[in-house]
């Protein structure tokens, strides 16, 4: 990363207090690059979760790294952060996860994940020193496809969730302005991840809560469905590594439309090798040394 990536590059990283954002944050201070950091601190879960991921990365490069409290939603304190910083890198984790909530709270989702995009997109126009933004999209935007391995270049125009359809909807949004604003473009499909300090709501910690609860574990279609779960580490690795593999620059004044994908792409960032439900109830069992009653 450091070959590749100038070292005096100064990154936004948007959901800095959330599961994966800290631990890109962490990576990146422990390489001594600058890094400011927005979270809106919602409720979602535990804010004290949150609070206290802030102050792991705070210890790991106090000097390079500064916290703001900032609601992507809020388009204006968008804009003025992306002007006064000039960032030359973005990346964008902020969002309103969960797919069940999304049943719960549909207005959070269109306002967190698509007016808080929008509003990143629309403050990221003109800036000479922005080379690529890496935002996170979701597997959940395969919906219920049947076609394994998922392949990018599939239609995912049919998501079954609120929160797929936001995801999906960013991958328009960043296609059209990548086009229109010759603004590089990554958005990076998410298979459940997994590791320390993860979110509550997540299977693993689920899973674990229940055994250790010895509460019966609510599994479908006798526990078959598989997952494609991706280590946190791994994921931070991956994130890295594409953000410096920049996409075409266009020159919107062109209107390039053969070579609109080269400025916008989207990818998968899994692991590979799925595994069912029962099967990672089996080593969560295994691990914790008590099994399920």
């Amino acid at each position: 990363m450091k070959k590749t990536l100038n070292p005096n590059s100064t990154i936004l990283i948007t959901g800095a207090a959330g599961f994966i954002g800290s631990a890109l944050s962490e990576r990146l201070l422990s390489n001594n690059f600058s890094v400011v950091g927005i979270d809106n601190l919602n409720k979602y879960y535990d804010v004290n979760l949150k609070l206290d991921r802030l102050k792991r990365i705070e210890n790991v490069g106090r000097e390079n790294f500064e916290f703001i409290k900032m609601d992507l939603c809020d388009g204006p304190s968008i804009k003025g952060l992306l002007t006064d910083h000039q960032f030359d890198y973005i990346v964008h984790m902020g969002a309103q996860a969960g797919v069940r909530y999304s049943l719960e709270n549909p207005q959070g989702y269109i306002d967190s994940n698509i007016q808080g995009f929008f509003n990143l997109l629309e403050a990221s126009k003109g800036l000479t020193k922005l080379k690529h933004v890496v935002y996170a999209s979701s597997s959940s935007v395969y919906g219920g496809s049947k076609n394994l391995p998922f392949s990018e270049s599939e239609n995912v125009s049919r998501p079954v969730s609120l929160y797929a359809a936001t995801k999906a909807c960013n991958e328009l949004m960043a296609f059209t302005y990548s086009h229109l604003h010759g603004i590089p473009l990554t958005g990076v499909r998410l298979f459940t991840v997994y590791g320390p300090w993860g979110r509550p709501d997540m299977a693993a910690f689920g899973f674990l809560r229940k055994i250790l609860a010895s509460e019966e574990i609510e599994i479908f279609n006798n526990g078959n469905m598989k997952r494609d779960f991706t280590y946190i580490d791994d994921v931070v690795e991956s994130v890295l590594r594409i953000l410096v593999k920049i996409p075409l620059k266009l020159d919107t004044n062109k209107r390039d439309y053969e070579n609109a994908e080269s400025c916008s792409r989207v990818l998968n960032i899994g692991n590979g090798s799925p595994v069912s439900l029962m099967e990672f109830v089996d080593i969560l069992e295994k691990c914790i040394g008590k099994r399920q009653n």
